[in-house]
């Protein structure tokens, strides 16, 4: 990279503008910043003085936009990627949000509450949505291994989550509409709790696309569900009034207080 171009890489990266004013750098090759990321980081339920961890945490897109709305007081970014854990430290530098953004290169395997400097209040989670070997080949390693669980099943994934939050702590995950019933199992396994359920359709014809859940370490058994959240419109690519708010706002309170929908 020369000086003019010591932010990023032009020949293997791009800077993009996002919502709330954030820049993003992402590999070109690489998986790029989609609406799961966007209505997981709005689904989370704020904790302003409370510590999150972000497990698996790719560019950092999902660290980027809690911290950037101060959901939390500090973010524990953990990328087993090192070339990803690299880009998401650039990127929480590039927006000014390093010092609410810690990133640690780490398998989250292996890691524990004392790679967090504690117990955290709430882990966020975009896990690998595919089981190794499904699916058609990626045209990198990199994207291979974000996108299938080669380092990490979703059980892996719950069991660091149940490592690492507090008693009476929460995790919010998205995943795929196929995957819920794995990813329910393995957040009990962990110990913790399935307590709120969104499912997430592209419109009104046709399948759920992603699921949202929000679990609590050691909560009574109960969950709370919502109408399913529509992005589109019929026939459209305006986005429906849920929507909609859910950008303006950043949270789903309106979805589960069960308004009309306008």
């Amino acid at each position: 990279m020369n000086e003019k171009n010591e932010i990023y890489n032009p020949d293997i990266e791009r800077i993009d503008e996002i919502n709330e004013n954030l820049r993003l750098i992402q590999r070109k090759d690489g998986l790029t910043f989609g609406t799961d990321s966007y209505l997981l980081s709005a689904f989370a339920r704020p904790n302003p003085k409370g510590r999150a961890a972000d497990l698996g945490c790719g560019t950092g897109i999902i660290s980027l936009l809690c911290a950037s709305r101060k959901k939390f007081s500090q973010i524990y970014s953990v990328e087993l990627q090192e070339a990803f854990a690299r880009l998401s430290k650039r990127n929480a530098e590039l927006n000014g949000l390093d010092d609410r953004i810690v990133v640690k290169n780490a398998d989250i395997r292996q890691i524990t509450f004392k790679d967090t400097d504690g117990e955290v209040d709430h882990i966020l989670m975009n896990p690998p949505y595919m089981k190794d070997g499904s699916g058609r080949e990626s045209k990198t390693d990199e994207m291979s291994i974000a996108r299938r669980e080669i380092n990490g099943t979703i059980y892996d994934f719950c069991a660091a989550a149940g490592r690492l939050l507090k008693y009476g702590g929460s995790l919010s995950i998205v995943h795929r509409p196929e995957r819920l019933i794995d990813a329910t199992d393995a957040m009990r396994r962990s110990g913790i709790e399935p307590k709120r359920l969104v499912t997430v359709y592209p419109d009104s014809d046709s399948r759920p696309c992603l699921i949202l859940i929000d679990g609590k370490r050691g909560g009574a058994p109960g969950v709370t569900m919502c109408r399913p959240l529509i992005i589109y419109k019929k026939n459209s690519r305006e986005y429906t009034d849920d929507m909609r708010r859910i950008y303006d706002e950043f949270t789903f309170d309106h979805i589960f207080s069960f308004e009309r929908s306008g």
